[in-house]
């Protein structure tokens, strides 16, 4: 089970840090990636880390530069670190663990789901 954390209420230019807990079933072996779900749209990647091979990240364009995706394999969990928010990062956030250990851009490629967590940024 994958337990996400962190959200809140941010102004822009704010930041946020969600937390993904793996419990009863490691993550370990996993590359894992956030997605984010805004009101009437689809669910879209942010951001993914593969399991391990020097920790090899891959960003969707509008987050670069300003989210970190990391991972503490000791402690089960992955983090998506949050910098320059902005209204248009307001959604729910998922986070995902795939079969697979490289970064996974497409949904499709995860089949273990978290709850979501709510971020909202207020201009």
């Amino acid at each position: 089970q994958l337990q996400a954390s962190g959200g809140g209420l941010v102004q822009a230019g704010g930041s946020l840090r969600l937390s993904c807990a793996a419990s009863g079933r490691t993550i370990n072996g996993n590359a894992v990636g956030w997605f984010r779900q805004a009101p009437g749209k689809e669910r879209d990647f942010v951001a993914t880390i593969s399991w391990k091979s020097g920790d090899s990240t891959v960003y969707a364009d509008s987050v670069k530069g300003r989210f970190t995706i990391s991972r503490d394999n000791g402690k089960n969990t992955v983090y998506l670190t949050m910098n320059g928010l902005k209204p248009e990062d307001t959604g729910v956030y998922y986070c995902a663990a795939s079969p697979y250990v490289s970064p996974r851009r497409m949904a499709i490629d995860y089949d273990r789901w978290g709850q979501g967590t709510q971020v909202t940024v207020s201009s």
